[in-house]
């Protein structure tokens, strides 16, 4: 199996298992409800992302380029944005539908959208962070193509 999908999938249910723990957590003090808390969750992805392409380059050596490691940190992201937006769903629809109402609060009556818009912006803000944030990751662990400079 491709050693870039398996770190993938490791980094991904860590990056996973991380925002499900920290949105349980806030549920138990009844902070959920706060978005600004939410800013964490870029703060786990961003570094589920970063030690997903550290790892993967440290185990390629001189082997690693920027496309393997562009691949191992979208692939993280994804599966990580995936997973966690169907646990929301699940949670949004089954668990806690109050929860939805309290979110869209006015929304909801005036254009008649339930969760699925939740779900789906879950879904957009995951898989856009994951791009920019894999862009800039990769900044750093690009092998550079710049001349020395010797004066």
């Amino acid at each position: 199996m491709n050693t870039s999908f398996i770190v993938a999938i490791r980094y991904g249910l860590f990056i996973t298992a991380s925002l499900i723990a920290y949105f349980l957590i806030l549920r138990m003090f009844n902070l959920h409800e706060n978005p600004w808390l939410r800013v964490f969750n870029g703060v786990a992805m961003a570094a589920g992302i970063y030690y997903a392409i550290k790892n993967f380059k440290l185990r390629g050596g001189n082997t690693f380029t920027y496309v393997d490691g562009f691949k191992t940190g979208l692939l993280t992201g994804f599966i990580a944005t995936i997973v966690f937006t169907g646990f929301m769903a699940i949670y949004m629809f089954h668990l806690d539908p109050e929860f939805t109402k309290m979110l869209l609060g006015r929304w909801l009556d005036n254009y008649g959208e339930g969760a699925g818009i939740l779900v789906f912006i879950i879904l957009i803000e995951g898989l856009a962070s994951t791009v920019v944030l894999t862009l800039t990751f990769m900044q750093i662990f690009k092998k550079s193509h710049n001349l020395s400079q010797k004066t």
